[in-house]
């Protein structure tokens, strides 16, 4: 992003608008993203035990539902997708979100829809990432990779990140500062 775009979100964020991005606005952008999300989160903590405990071991396809939609304009490398293969505790949930998406200024993201399910590890990790349980979902992963710095480096609008907040999801980029094409259904 350019020093004008991080400036627009400062000033969203009750900060300095001085288009330089520090801790002062990253602890600004996370309280902000939080206080959108519900009061009681719907989702699980991040550890293991408590992944499993709500979404089942990871891997576990039996949890999986195929999220159909229609209209949405959502595609994968180019090719239009009907579902997303995802966990049945996040169904409803994804379905507002990707609803939202379609009716705002950020719809042309879909387009740039990048996965959900996949069974795998953290990348350098030891532990399943939330793909392996189907909540986790990801966009644009050619501007907002896993290395890019947010906002410096990668582009995801933080009006994305609102939308996955108000059900509650974390926005990576905002809350790890990278990986910004991730969203997922954890507390």
């Amino acid at each position: 992003m350019n020093h004008d775009q991080i400036a627009a979100i400062q000033k969203k964020i009750g900060v300095n608008a001085d288009g330089f991005w520090g801790p002062v606005s990253m602890a600004a952008a996370k309280r902000h993203l939080r206080e959108l999300m519900p009061n009681h989160s719907p989702w699980p903590s991040t550890d293991q035990r408590s992944l499993t405990t709500f979404y089942g071991a990871a891997g576990d396809e039996s949890k999986l539902i195929n999220l159909q939609f229609v209209g949405l304009g959502i595609e994968y490398d180019g090719k239009p997708v009907k579902t997303i293969r995802c966990h049945a505790k996040v169904a409803d949930s994804l379905l507002r979100i990707l609803t939202a998406l379609s009716k705002s200024p950020y719809s042309h993201l879909l387009k740039q829809y990048a996965g959900c399910f996949n069974n795998r590890l953290m990348r350098n990790g030891s532990s399943p990432s939330l793909h392996a349980r189907g909540a986790a979902v990801d966009f644009n992963p050619g501007s907002n990779g896993n290395l890019q710095s947010w906002p410096h480096d990668a582009s995801m609008p933080f009006e994305v990140m609102e939308i996955f907040a108000k059900e509650g999801w974390l926005a990576a980029g905002a809350f790890w500062s990278r990986d910004a094409m991730h969203f997922q259904a954890t507390a």
